[in-house]
């Protein structure tokens, strides 16, 4: 060990080389990485949009057996205005992922009672008419429902099962979300 000239052992930090060499190590690592991050975020979309529309069903649902009233979930432009069937949203998608509104009807006009925005990344392909829950028992006007959400650019890193979500309504109202997608056996 060599010493200065007040007796304290010598330090030496790390070289160019070595510095640089780490440097480029992490950035390996980093763009092998990145895939796999980007892939997370798709799925924690996917997950979540699944999981909001579940709950705006739920609640829809809810508000037509408390308020004794027709409650509608429908598509919704920008303006939260009502899409209609096979209508595109401002950006030219026709599916729910241009976001939705629940809409009680009172005296014969609907009022809005909450709405969900647009989220463009993630597709929700399903049913193009509006869902309709009536009291007394929180039915769903019309037959077994099913919205299938999955990445709108899947890639290499997400596709199968793992990253796509179904949600099936019962006639009786209730949604539940499953793996994969509405095709599949589940």
């Amino acid at each position: 060990m060599k010493w200065n000239a007040v007796g304290w052992p010598r330090c030496r930090g790390f070289t160019l080389v070595e510095t640089l060499a780490v440097v480029a190590l992490l950035a390996v690592i980093a763009v092998m990485s990145t895939p796999s991050f980007v892939a997370w975020y798709v799925r924690d979309q996917v997950d979540a949009r699944a999981k909001a529309l579940v709950a705006t069903l739920a609640y829809a649902r809810s508000e037509a057996l408390r308020q004794g009233a027709r409650v509608t979930v429908c598509r919704t432009d920008g303006a939260r205005h009502c899409l209609a069937a096979g209508q595109p949203c401002g950006n030219g998608i026709a599916d729910w992922s241009c976001g939705w509104a629940v809409l009680a009807e009172r005296g014969g006009a609907l009022s809005l009672l909450r709405a969900q925005p647009l989220l463009a990344a993630v597709s929700i392909a399903g049913t193009q008419t509006n869902l309709t829950f009536t009291p007394p028992a929180g039915q769903l006007i019309g037959t077994f429902r099913s919205f299938d959400i999955a990445p709108r650019a899947p890639s290499r890193a997400t596709q199968g099962a793992r990253w796509r979500r179904c949600i099936r309504i019962a006639a009786g109202g209730r949604a539940r979300i499953t793996e994969g997608a509405c095709g599949a056996a589940s």
